[in-house]
C-alpha cells in the first residue's frame, strides 16, 4: 500500500500542477458543480502528501487543508465517489476540519488517471445537511471526468514537451495570464535561460546530429528543476530556452547576482562537450497589465543584450529592446533579401603586393541596400546574421557571386585571385569543403585563385574542426588566412597546428603604428614571426604613404586600405585597374628605354 501511494504522489508530482496558478479551464468546470448543487463551495482538490490542495475553488479563501480525516483523501485512495449527507453526524469526520468550519454536506467524484492512481476530487460543499440525487451525482461523476480529461490534455496534448518533459511555451504564457486571477497589479520578474546561441546549436547539430542537442536540454532540463525545486516551475520554451518566474517580492540586484553564480555552474556543465554559451536575460513586469507574450518577448530581448555582456546576464530595458527590434528585423528582411535581386551585391577591395606595387588580389565585400530603409551598415547586419541560421547562405552568396566575377575577369585577361570571408558555421560545417569545391568546378575558377578567411575566434571555437575542415579547403588547393590578427588570442603558438597561407594584421594596430611605439613594435614582431612560420603577411587599414613604406621596410607583403582604394562596384573595378597600373606601366617603359640606350 505504501509503494502504490508513493506511485500516486510521484504520478501527481510529474503532472506539474500542485501550487501552480487558478486556471480558468479548471474554474469554469467548478463553478458549474457548484451552480449544478445549489452549493456555495465547490473544488478541485488534489491529494498531495499531507494537504488537501485546491487548483480550483469557489467559496473557498484559503489553498489547501490538511489532508488528515479530509474526505478528498479518501476519495483520492479510493477513487470512487463518496457523499456524507452530514458531517457533523458521521462518527469519522465529525472532528474534522471540514466539519470544524462549518461545513455538513459532501460530495466528492473521484479524478483518477488512465492507469489508476486516484489524484483527488471534484468535490462540492454545504453548511447544511442534505441528500444527493442519482442525476446530481452522475453530474458531478460526469464533470470530474471532464476534470480528469483538462489535466491530462494539458499534460499529454501541446503543454508538455516530449525531450525535457516540462511544460512548453503554451503552458508558460497560459499560466502568466492565470497569474492576474489572484494578484493583478503584483510586480515580477521572468526569467529566461538560452543554452546556446543558434549558431552553436547548428553547428553542434551538423557534426553530431539532433541527439546531442536533446541530450543537453535534457540533463539541463533536470538540473533547472533541482536547483528551484518541486514547489516552483520550469518551462521549456524553445529549443534551447527555459523559462521560470522568480519568486515573489525578491530583490532585483540581489536575484541577478544570484543568477550570475548559478550560470557559472550551467556553463561548465553545458561546455563540458560541446562549445554552448549560456546566457540569462530577466525581465520585469506587472501582472496583469503586461501580456503573456510582451513578458516572453522582452525577456528573449534581455537574453540576446546577455550574449554581448561579459557576465552573461541582463536586465531587460526599453533601449536595449528597441535595439534589439531592430536587430530581429534586419534578420529577418536578409533572408528575403538573399533570394531577391537588386539588394545585396558584392564590392571588392584591391589588395596590393607591395614589392612589386601590383594589384595581385581584391576581397570580396558584402553591402545590403534594404528596402525600406536604405543602405545598411556591414558592421550592422553582419553580426547578427553569423549568429544565426542564416550564416552558411550569406556565405555561399558572397563566394558565388565572387567566384562568378572573377571568372568574368579572368576570362578577359585579368588574372586575379579573391578572398572572401567565412564564419565560424562554415568552418564547423562538415560539408563546407564539398560546397566550395562544386561552386569552384560549376563556375570553372580554379581552386588557387580562392582565398578564405576565417577569425581567431572561428578557429578556437572548435580547433578540431577547424584543423579539419581547412586542411580539406587546402587540400583543394585553396588558399586560407587567419583575418583581423592580433585581436583575438593574440598569440602565434597556436598557428603552428593550423594549415594555413597568410595572417592579415588587423588595421587598429597598422592605423597607429606610425605614432604609436608600441603598435609598431607589435607589427614590426608579427610580421617577422610569421614569416618565420612561412605565413604570407597582409595588412589592413595601409591609409597613408607612411604607412606603406613602413610596412615594407619591415617586409610585409601585401597591403589593404583607402590608400589604395576603398571598396569598389565590381563595374568600376576594371577601369581603377587600369588606372592604378599605368603609372607602373610607364616606368617600365622608362626602364626600358635606359636600358636598350
Amino acid at each position: 500500500m505504501i509503494a502504490r501511494e508513493d506511485e500516486r504522489l510521484q504520478v501527481l508530482r510529474n503532472l506539474r500542477l500542485l501550487d501552480t496558478a487558478p486556471s480558468e479551464s479548471f474554474d469554469r468546470i467548478t463553478r458549474m458543480a457548484a451552480k449544478l448543487f445549489d452549493l456555495p463551495i465547490a473544488a478541485v482538490s488534489l491529494t498531495d502528501g499531507h494537504r488537501q490542495w485546491f487548483k480550483s475553488k469557489v467559496g473557498v479563501e484559503h489553498n489547501s487543508i490538511p489532508r488528515i480525516k479530509a474526505p478528498c483523501a479518501r476519495v483520492a485512495e479510493e477513487a470512487d465517489m463518496l457523499v456524507i449527507p452530514d458531517l457533523g453526524a458521521d462518527a469519522h469526520y465529525a472532528d474534522s476540519h471540514l466539519a470544524a468550519s462549518g461545513i455538513r454536506f459532501y460530495a466528492g467524484a473521484p479524478l483518477v488517471t488512465s492507469d489508476g492512481f486516484g489524484l483527488g476530487a471534484l468535490c462540492v460543499l454545504g453548511t447544511e445537511p442534505r441528500h444527493a440525487s442519482p442525476d446530481e451525482l452522475a453530474a458531478l461523476h460526469d464533470l470530474a471526468a471532464i476534470v480528469m480529461s483538462q489535466i491530462e490534455l494539458q499534460h499529454a496534448y501541446g503543454r508538455i514537451d516530449p525531450v525535457s518533459q516540462l511544460p512548453n511555451r503554451t503552458q508558460f504564457l497560459e499560466d502568466l495570464d492565470d497569474l492576474a486571477l489572484g494578484s493583478v497589479g503584483a510586480k515580477r520578474l521572468a526569467v529566461l535561460v538560452d543554452i546556446g546561441r543558434m549558431d552553436q546549436v547548428a553547428s553542434l547539430t551538423s557534426i553530431h546530429g539532433t541527439g546531442a542537442v536533446d541530450d543537453i536540454v535534457e540533463a539541463m532540463a533536470r538540473r533547472f528543476q533541482d536547483e528551484i525545486g518541486p514547489e516552483r516551475t520550469v518551462y521549456h520554451v524553445g529549443p534551447t530556452q527555459f523559462a521560470l518566474l522568480a519568486p515573489a517580492e525578491i530583490e532585483v540586484q540581489a536575484y541577478l547576482d544570484t543568477l550570475r553564480m548559478r550560470l557559472k555552474g550551467t556553463r561548465s556543465e553545458v561546455t563540458t562537450h560541446f562549445v554552448m554559451t549560456p546566457a540569462i536575460g530577466v525581465a520585469p513586469f506587472v501582472v496583469g497589465r503586461t501580456t503573456a507574450k510582451d513578458v516572453l518577448r522582452t525577456a528573449y530581448s534581455a537574453v540576446q543584450v546577455a550574449y554581448g555582456r561579459a557576465d552573461s546576464v541582463s536586465l531587460y530595458s526599453e533601449a536595449s529592446d528597441v535595439s534589439h527590434s531592430r536587430r530581429h528585423g534586419l534578420l529577418a528582411s536578409f533572408g528575403s533579401a538573399l533570394v531577391r535581386s537588386g539588394e545585396l551585391r558584392a564590392v571588392f577591395q584591391p589588395r596590393i603586393d607591395l614589392a612589386s606595387r601590383h594589384c595581385v588580389s581584391v576581397e570580396a565585400l558584402l553591402r545590403w541596400a534594404h528596402p525600406t530603409l536604405g543602405p545598411v551598415s556591414p558592421a550592422e547586419f553582419i553580426p547578427v546574421v553569423e549568429q544565426s541560421g542564416l550564416a552558411r547562405p550569406m556565405t555561399e552568396w558572397v563566394l558565388g557571386n565572387a567566384l562568378r566575377k572573377v571568372a568574368d575577369w579572368r576570362a578577359s585577361g585579368t588574372d586575379l585571385h579573391v578572398s572572401v570571408n567565412v564564419t565560424s558555421s562554415n568552418v564547423e560545417d562538415v560539408a563546407f569543403v564539398e560546397t566550395v569545391s562544386a561552386m569552384l568546378d560549376r563556375l570553372r575558377v580554379p581552386a588557387a585563385a580562392l582565398e578564405l578567411e576565417i577569425t581567431e575566434g572561428t578557429v578556437m571555437g572548435n580547433t578540431a574542426q577547424a584543423v579539419t575542415c581547412l586542411t580539406g579547403l587546402r587540400s583543394l588547393g585553396v588558399r586560407v588566412s587567419i583575418d583581423d590578427f592580433g585581436t583575438g588570442y593574440s598569440s602565434l603558438s597556436y598557428l603552428r597546428r593550423l594549415p594555413i597561407d597568410a595572417v592579415k594584421i588587423d588595421q587598429s594596430f597598422v592605423r597607429n603604428m606610425v605614432t604609436d611605439e608600441k603598435d609598431h613594435s607589435l607589427v614590426r614582431s608579427l610580421v617577422g614571426l610569421s614569416h618565420d612560420l612561412g605565413f604570407r603577411v597582409v595588412a589592413e587599414g595601409v591609409e597613408t604613404d607612411t604607412d606603406r613604406v613602413l610596412l615594407e621596410r619591415m617586409g610585409c607583403d601585401e597591403g589593404q586600405g583607402y590608400l589604395f582604394a576603398r571598396p569598389l562596384e565590381a563595374s568600376d573595378f576594371p577601369l581603377w585597374l587600369d588606372a592604378f597600373h599605368a603609372p607602373a606601366r610607364v616606368s617600365q617603359r622608362r626602364e626600358l628605354v635606359e636600358l636598350t640606350g
